[in-house]
């Protein structure tokens, strides 16, 4: 198995590094991709620090065939023992002189298509057309997030800093003392590489100190059906070849 102690990482620890997922041609032609797209609609934010695209597939359906190609496959196809999907998918571009910083926190929200009264789905959240949520813990514990960086990152430009083996203790109130930061990791990238995470690893970002640009896409997935009648936001399949998607 080509990716198994990236594997072993991120269940061990909460988060790997790894490096040469994509070739400088193949970053080139996804950027390209993104910015030859129309940037209107509640899926485009964009601000003086930080320019997001969310559902990143639906608005830019032609990236699915340059994301997937065959490492990314063969990463997904080590990382998970069944048949895991996507269910998110965002771009964000921090600015070369961006002063945005994000505190030590974890990723307790998904997307999903309604608002139903269930149990085991709080904290409910309706921002730029989609409805957020936070679900039963075992969706949490079972999330794979890929981190696809666009461009060189360390923590002059705003790679991510995590607390190791943090996603071992659950959900983390934010105004806890429970975690070390003496412990703290920068998680620095190169160009093409990725970052994988667990969304309960405590993780944060500074701000850019060395006007270098920081692009990255955000990519999140599962294995889980939600209770009925919620469903995912964003639901595709990955299918043998990279460019098939349902």
């Amino acid at each position: 198995m080509k990716y198994e102690r990236n594997k072993i990482e991120l269940e061990e620890n909460g988060y790997s590094v790894l490096a040469d997922l994509y070739s400088d041609n193949e970053i080139s032609g996804i950027l390209a991709c993104i910015e030859n797209t129309e940037q209107d609609g509640n899926s485009f934010m964009k601000t003086k620090d930080l320019f997001a695209i969310r559902q990143l597939i639906k608005n830019v359906p032609e990236l699915s065939k340059l994301l997937f190609n065959r490492k990314l496959t063969e990463l997904i196809a080590d990382l998970s023992e069944s048949e895991y999907f996507l269910t998110k998918a965002i771009y964000f571009d921090k600015p070369s002189e961006s002063n945005w910083f994000v505190a030590y926190h974890q990723d307790l929200s998904i997307s999903v298509d309604i608002k139903a009264d269930l149990e085991n789905y709080k904290n409910w959240t309706f921002k730029k057309g989609q409805h957020g949520v936070q679900p039963p813990i075992e969706i949490l514990q079972d999330t794979i997030t890929i981190r696809i960086h666009l461009d060189k990152t360390d923590e002059n430009n705003g790679a991510l800093k995590v607390i190791p083996k943090s996603h071992l203790m659950g959900i983390v109130r934010a105004d806890s003392k429970d975690w070390n930061i003496e412990n703290e990791f920068v998680c620095e990238v190169e160009k093409g590489g990725a970052m994988l995470m667990k969304p309960l690893t405590l993780h944060a970002s500074n701000r850019t100190t060395n006007r270098k640009k920081r692009r990255v896409i955000h990519l999140e997935f599962n294995k889980h059906n939600l209770t009925e009648p919620l469903a995912w936001l964003e639901h595709y399949e990955i299918k043998a070849s990279p460019q098939q998607w349902l």
